[in-house]
Formats: structure tokens, sequence, C-alpha cells
């Protein structure tokens, strides 16, 4: 009896523990998703699924940690994007020790609703990189007029080309806006911008282009309790303290995203794929080059979609690609195949769109694939033009002009053996003992021939 109660008083209470077991572990107060080195296309995805999960599954709030030497235009506005269109609030929060907010990562820091740095941080240099082919000369400015000088030293515009100017004035606006929205120190925003100012996390609280200096997690969740921030229309009062934290991992879409995504990585695959279809076209039937071709120019495709790629040194790619290849089937004495070397050479330095090293190809693999591709074009190309240019020594097309002689004449019907084989033969003329004749045609096991004096 006593053991009949104790199941029906325990069985109810293991279920309701069960189930709390079961469902409780996917749920937090907060996510924690962590921005870490050069910003790009991986880091923008992570992120903005990451944030996108979070108000799926219910978070109060996001802490962004950030530790980033900068990155993409492209990839921040899409993760600023992300930022302003959440509907739970975003604190950035610049950590550990030692880290950097830099270039694209004061942008962040701006755009979050509430920002935070750990003692011994910095943030700023938020200077826009000059976007354009690494190392090329470029067109000197025409000179200006001196009321247009006069209007843009009143206007304190930096010193540089035209598109410059457009690219530095257009980040000052965007930052301005941002500073604006979430009512920071919008001057020194804008000199971070101009002059490129950084500034330690305890000046950055006295300029007021953070709200708080935190030691550690726990610090900041402290910090951050009872503030009040906009969130869209909405002032939203944070309750912070204590709060469960849940880190947001990379998944393998993320960290197949970074892989693909490396300037080198793409590089290599753009030349396989671009080899892998030509030895296709050239010798149909093999498929591994086409199949191992085609999958890698579409993750090369996928990739440069992602990055700022230049069409032009993409261009000049693939004509020194198409000289080299030209110098194997018709040797010119070196000047397609040196051609084709400068232009590859060029197109691949001028490959990608942007100053920022992260995002450089770099010259050790531009070396190596040039010498690649050039020895492939000049010998393993050329072996195979002279080999298809050869007597084919194999299959029925080697017997056409050989010659035998009659060895045997049954009912009409003559035989002679070729290469160690008896075949029939069909001739226009009666055939005898000992007769030569030359082989005209194969007419499947029977050989055309005809009579030979």
């Amino acid at each position: 009896m006593l053991t009949d109660m104790l199941r029906r008083s325990l069985l109810p209470a293991l279920f309701l523990v069960c189930t709390f077991c079961i469902g409780a572990p996917a749920w937090a107060d907060a996510w924690r998703i962590e921005v870490e080195g050069a910003i790009g296309p991986a880091t923008a995805d992570h992120v903005v699924r990451g944030l996108d999960q979070a108000q799926a599954e219910g978070a109060s709030f996001v802490i962004l940690r950030i530790d980033t030497p900068g990155g993409l235009d492209m990839a921040m506005r899409d993760m600023i994007k992300a930022i302003l269109a959440s509907r739970i609030p975003v604190i950035a929060y610049v950590a550990p020790g030692g880290a950097r907010a830099a270039s694209a990562g004061t942008y962040l820091m701006y755009a979050s609703h509430l920002a935070a740095m750990a003692p011994g941080t910095n943030l700023g240099a938020a200077t826009p990189v000059q976007m354009g082919s690494p190392g090329m000369p470029q067109m000197p400015d025409q000179p200006a007029g001196e009321e247009e000088q006069e209007e843009g030293e009143q206007e304190g515009t930096q010193p540089g080309s035209a598109m410059e100017r457009k690219m530095v004035n257009d980040a000052v606006a965007y930052i301005r806006g941002l500073a604006q929205l979430r009512g920071r120190n919008a001057e020194w925003a804008e000199t971070a911008v101009r002059e490129g100012a950084s500034l330690s996390a305890a000046d950055a609280l006295e300029k007021g282009v953070i709200e708080i200096i935190a030691a550690d997690t726990a610090d900041l969740l402290a910090q951050s309790d009872g503030r009040e921030v906009r969130v869209g229309e909405t002032v939203v009062t944070l309750d912070t303290e204590g709060a469960a934290v849940r880190t947001h991992e990379r998944d393998w879409r993320s960290d197949f995203l970074g892989v693909i995504t490396n300037p080198n990585v793409a590089y290599i695959l753009m030349m396989i794929g671009i080899y892998g279809l030509l030895l296709e076209f050239y010798n149909p039937g093999v498929g591994l080059p086409g199949v191992l071709g085609a999958i890698s120019l579409v993750l090369a495709l996928y990739a440069f979609q992602a990055l700022p790629v230049s069409y032009a040194g993409m261009g000049l790619i693939i004509l020194g690609v198409t000289l080299m290849t030209a110098e194997a089937f018709a040797p010119s004495f070196g000047i397609l195949g040196l051609g084709g070397i400068v232009a590859f050479v060029i197109g691949s330095i001028m490959l990608m769109d942007t100053d920022l090293p992260a995002y450089q190809v770099a010259l050790p693999t531009i070396i190596a694939v040039t010498a690649f591709s050039a020895l492939t074009a000049f010998f393993a190309l050329g072996m195979l033009l002279r080999a298809r240019k050869q007597a084919v020594v194999s299959g029925m097309e080697h017997l056409m002009g050989a010659g035998a002689v009659v060895e045997s004449v049954d009912n009409g019907g003559a035989r002679v053996r070729l290469e160690g084989e008896l075949w029939s033969v069909r001739c226009g003329e009666p055939l005898a003992l000992n007769d030569r004749v030359i082989v005209r045609d194969v007419d499947g096991l029977t050989l055309i021939v005809d009579k030979s004096d």
C-alpha cells in the first residue's frame, strides 16, 4: 500500500521534472554573439542569423562582443541593418582586455543600443579604406579653381581624389546618423572618420562615445540593469542583472562561408574551375575535370558575389589564361605566352577591389598559380596537342592502308592474316592464294581491300 502511494505521488513529479529538463537548455535570458577578426561575409552571416534566432527564441537582449580590426563596408552595413531592425536591445561590448573595435567595429558600436568597453581596449580609426586596385597608378586630379579650393577648405575636405572625398563624406554622414540616433558624440565620430582618431575605453566614456566600462560580462550585466534604451519607437528598461547568457556558436554554414570567401581560396577555386572546364572541352568524355571544374567555378562565383571583386581584374585573368593556352596551340616564339603571364599577374593583383590586407590575394599565391598556369599551358597542353597529331596506333583506324597476303581461299571467300589475326576480306576483284592486298576500309569483322600489284 505504501509503495503504491509513493508511486502515485512521485510519478507526476518526475514527469514534470523531465519535461522541464527537456525544454529548458535551449532557453536563456540573453545571447552572446562573437565578432572576431576581420569583418567579412561570413561574420555578417553569423551575426545576422544569430540576431534572427535570438529574437525567434525569445531572448531579452543580445550581447555583441567585438574584437576586430575592421573589414568590408558591405558586410558591416548588413550587420548594422540587422541591429537597427532588431526588436530586442543589442549591447556592443569590446572585450576582453586588449581587444579593439577599429574601423567597421566603431560603426557597430555606434549602431548598438548600448555601448560598453573593457579596460585596456580601444576603438576608432574609422576612415574608409581606399577602394581600387592596390599599387596601381592613378590619374592625377585636375586642379580645382580658387573658389573650389576655398570651399573645400571651409568644409574641411580631406586632400585626395574625388572618389576618396566621396567615400569619406558618405562615411561621415553614415556614422553621424548612427550617433544622433543613439545620442552619442557625433563630433568625435566625424573626427574618427576624417582623421582616423582612436580612443581608449576611459576616454571614450568621458567623451560620451560609450556608456559603460565593464571588467567582464557579469560586471556588464550589473551596470546595464535598469538602463533605458530606445528599440524602434519603444523605450525599453533593461533587466540584465543575473541574466543567463547563451553563446551563439558559429555553425558549419558560417565556417564554410568563411573558408570559401577567403580571397586566396576563392582565387584558387576560380583557377581550378577554368582549367577543369578547359581540359574537359578539349578532351570531352573524361568527366572528372569538367565536374570538378564546374563545382569549383560555381563556388568561386558565389564567393566573388560576396567580395569586392574587380571585374577588370577578372577579365585580365581570363585573357591571360587564353593567351597562354594560345601559345601552346599556335607557338609565337613566346609573345603570346609572355603577354598572357603579364595579363594574368596584373589581373590577379587587381582582382580584389580593396586595399584591406585581410581581403587581398597573397602575392606568394599569385606567383605559385601563375607558375602553374604557365607550365600547364606551355607543357601539358602542348603535349596533348602533339599527342593528337601523332599517328593512331590502336583501334580499327590504324588498319587503314596496311598490307597483307591472302593465306586461304575457300568457296570464293578469301582470308588474310593481319597483325597475327585471320580476317575475312572482300575485294572487287577475284583473289587467289598469295595475292597481296591493301586494306581500304573495315566493315564489322570484314576487311574491304584492293588488290595490289
